[in-house]
């Protein structure tokens, strides 16, 4: 459910984000875009890639929490608090879960910006929709290489970001509990 409330509210700011980003962007700020984008595409503009951004948002979270878990079974067996290991363990997780899903978000980013470049290739005139037609785009315009474009990028900005949400979490988890544990008055 938190999934679903969580990418309602951000896609329509990855689709912004993402179209001020790409090369000649006729966007100069993020209030434009969006009128410009309300205007011309409508409101579902916004959402053309909400389906295939849940179907990335829950395997991925689902290959990050098993891969922590397991990591952290194996480098912190007695699941003491550990930063190192949560680093580690963390960025690892971060990782393999945005190497596993980089075919879902190139498809989720062209759905999101309508590069014309890329439309223009492929004879699509007007605007493309559904995952499963982003999927068949993506590999007529570059084979199965296409899925992996920019998996390195990926890949290094989910790393210190999952390991420092592991951190962070797991600091406080350490110090709620310790804390708890201080204070509680012998029956």
């Amino acid at each position: 459910m938190a999934t679903l409330l969580h990418d309602a509210v951000m896609n329509p700011a990855e689709v912004v984000k993402q179209r001020m980003q790409m090369y000649n962007s006729p966007h100069r700020s993020a209030l434009s875009c969006i009128w410009t984008v309300w205007r011309t595409e409508g409101l579902g503009a916004f959402y053309r890639s909400y389906t295939t951004q849940l179907t990335m948002n829950i395997p991925f979270q689902s290959i990050h929490f098993i891969t922590y878990e397991f990591l952290q079974e194996q480098v912190n067996p007695h699941r003491s608090y550990n930063p190192q290991s949560h680093i580690i363990s963390g960025g690892l997780a971060g990782a393999l879960a945005a190497a596993a899903t980089t075919p879902l978000d190139v498809c989720k980013t062209l759905l999101n910006t309508q590069e014309n470049m890329a439309l223009n290739l492929a004879n699509i005139s007007g605007r493309l929709s559904g995952m499963a037609n982003a999927f068949r785009m993506v590999y007529q315009l570059n084979g199965l290489p296409g899925y992996f474009k920019g998996i390195q990028a990926r890949v290094i900005y989910q790393m210190p970001s999952t390991a420092i949400s592991w951190s962070v979490y797991e600091f406080f988890k350490y110090f709620l509990t310790k804390h708890q544990l201080e204070n509680r008055t012998p029956y």
